[in-house]
């Protein structure tokens, strides 16, 4: 083997630094890594390999064949949000049928996988809790197809069964866009009046209405193929309740937490056994809320996830380097990943200044910072840092200082840090 391609929708610094350590093993290998991407810039300290920069409305067949003109061997996904996995697993099918395999979950199982509906069906199929609800279908809100009269009104009853307050989630949406809260009938009427309304636009889009479930948001990345699977360790996002959240909007972290870990394992066989099934290869991503001890799923993405950094710094692990193990055919590691130590990740503002930055590099160990740019919109800096168990004091007396300093971290943040860190 010779080549392999990496497709990417996103900026590839949000890979930083794993992807650059796959690279480069690559590379010592004597394989050389090309990037197929659709956004953003990249150079030779993001991506030390072949490098092409495609239009955003590249279409499948046309990602496939400019893959295949590089001469690529075989091409990995490694894209998000979930549209942009869509069009991975349809290039895909170009792909291995051109002879080039590529590592991704074949395009039926994704199809299943990124409407929201279909993805409860099969978790509750498969044994696992999610919240309970109902479908609604755009082309009956829109009049199109057949008549149904008493299509409103039937949404109407279903929604007082669950009562209120409820989630309304469009079906084909990705990182918590286009979530409302529907806080009494009158907001779901709404949502559904004939024509354009809150949250959606200028055409009605089918949703999941459901009900709200409180907890501790978490998600896990489930890295492998059918027969070998590894589930790294659970990472916790934030809050969920009644009012929809940026998805970076709280301290993400990962670390010690012996009563959910142990919860979790039983549900971690499930998700795999629901892997298996669906002939997973690659990486998902599964969105939950642990609450009163269980956990409850809310989505399964057929990609990388948005945490995927933060699971690999806690677990020493690399999925990139996995995820091209599978692409050359190699071994790759099964069951749970080991946790090694703490990882934190924080938004950090408006941008940190280098001579800051270099301080924080100092003080402690600090994975990636980079920009956050989320559909061309710039959320600042975000930071990954990581300590070992039993390094907490210090870590808290380092960042304490350096924000008495410099005022970095910001005071909510280095609340929560320690809040974290000393419990």
């Amino acid at each position: 083997m010779r080549k392999i391609a990496f497709l990417r929708s996103v900026r590839i610094q949000r890979a930083d630094p794993y992807i650059q350590q796959a690279v480069r093993g690559l590379a010592a290998d004597g394989i050389e890594a090309g990037l197929f991407h659709t956004s953003g810039t990249a150079g030779d300290e993001d991506f030390p390999g072949h490098r092409q920069r495609l239009d955003r409305g590249v279409t499948p067949r046309e990602l496939a064949d400019a893959v295949a003109a590089w001469g690529a061997d075989a091409a990995v996904s490694i894209s998000l949000p979930c549209e942009n996995a869509l069009r991975d697993a349809a290039t895909k099918a170009h792909l291995d049928a051109a002879g080039i395999p590529t590592v991704m979950t074949p395009l039926a199982a994704t199809m299943l996988l990124v409407d929201k509906w279909e993805t409860k069906q099969l978790c509750r199929q498969a044994g696992l809790l999610v919240p309970d609800g109902f479908r609604v279908d755009s082309d009956l809100l829109a009049g199109r197809g057949l008549p149904v009269p008493g299509y409103r009104d039937a949404l109407r009853v279903q929604a007082e069964r669950l009562g209120y307050p409820l989630m309304w989630k469009p079906v084909w949406e990705s990182t918590s866009m286009g979530i409302r809260t529907l806080r009494s009938p009158a907001d779901l009427d709404d949502h559904l009046a004939p024509g354009p309304g809150p949250g959606h636009g200028s055409e009605p889009v089918s949703a999941v209405v459901e009900q709200v479930v409180e907890g501790d948001l978490c998600s896990v990345d489930i890295v492998g193929r059918p027969g070998a699977y590894q589930v790294l360790p659970l990472c916790w996002t934030g809050r969920a309740g009644a009012e929809p959240v940026f998805t970076f909007a709280d301290l993400r972290w990962c670390g010690p937490r012996e009563e959910a870990d142990a919860a979790f394992a039983e549900v971690a066989r499930t998700l795999v056994g629901l892997c298996e099934s669906l002939e997973v290869h690659g990486s998902v991503n599964i969105d939950m809320i642990h609450t009163d001890g269980r956990f409850v799923i809310l989505e399964v993405n057929p990609r990388i996830g948005g945490a995927t950094t933060l699971s690999c710094a806690a677990s020493g692990t690399n999925t990139f380097t996995s995820l091209a193990r599978m692409a050359r055919g190699l071994p790759v590691a099964a069951g749970p990943a080991q946790r090694v130590g703490w990882a934190i990740e924080f938004l950090a503002g408006d941008g940190i200044p280098p001579a800051v930055l270099a301080e924080l590099r100092h003080r402690v160990r600090v994975v990636t910072a980079h920009e956050l740019v989320i559909d061309g919109a710039s959320h600042g800096d975000i930071v990954v840092l990581t300590l070992a168990e039993g390094e907490e004091d210090r870590t808290v007396k380092a960042l304490t200082e350096l924000h008495e300093a410099t005022g970095f971290p910001a005071a909510d943040v280095m609340g929560k840090i320690s809040s974290l860190l000393t419990r």
